[in-house]
């Protein structure tokens, strides 16, 4: 989880693999409607996100109920948006790809997406981080993909 441009979608995809689990780039679930909005530079309010917090929920109850375990790329900016994913059930634990805004904008500026550099400030005022009483591990964003990969699996794999 994380803003745009913290680099969810290389460490889930990462992260999917050495697991061998599913992966999920949930802006692929965005409707055409929203990603219009986005790329006008328009943020997406909670109406809008519903639905689409809704598919990414069913995505991953659909791995629950096949036993598959699942990586999922998701901003999840709001805890409530938390929460939603949280109830699609089985075990759902968060990844917090913490990141400064100078090197979000870098990034953003750097790549091809559909959301712009002029949603970020928009973002990140969105933007709750995890509580101390949610299953999150918040890493520095900016660090080697590799150091922050064996963090998160030392983690997942750690009692309790």
């Amino acid at each position: 989880m994380g803003v745009s441009g913290s680099g969810k979608s290389t460490f889930g995809a990462t992260l999917a693999k050495v697991m061998h689990a599913r992966f999920l780039d949930a802006d692929d679930l965005h409707p055409p409607a929203n990603r219009r909005k986005m790329a006008a530079g328009i943020a997406l309010d909670d109406d809008d996100r519903r639905a689409w917090l809704n598919a990414v929920a069913v995505w991953m109850a659909k791995r629950g109920d096949d036993g598959e375990p699942g990586v999922v790329a998701c901003s999840a900016l709001r805890r409530r948006y938390r929460d939603r994913l949280r109830a699609a059930g089985g075990v759902v634990r968060f990844v917090y790809l913490e990141v400064p805004r100078a090197e979000l904008e870098q990034r953003m500026r750097s790549r091809r997406h559909f959301m712009p550099v002029a949603l970020l400030d928009s973002q990140l005022a969105t933007l709750e981080p995890p509580g101390q009483d949610e299953a999150a591990c918040i890493v520095d964003g900016t660090l080697p993909l590799e150091e922050n990969l064996r963090r998160v699996l030392g983690w997942l794999t750690s009692p309790g």
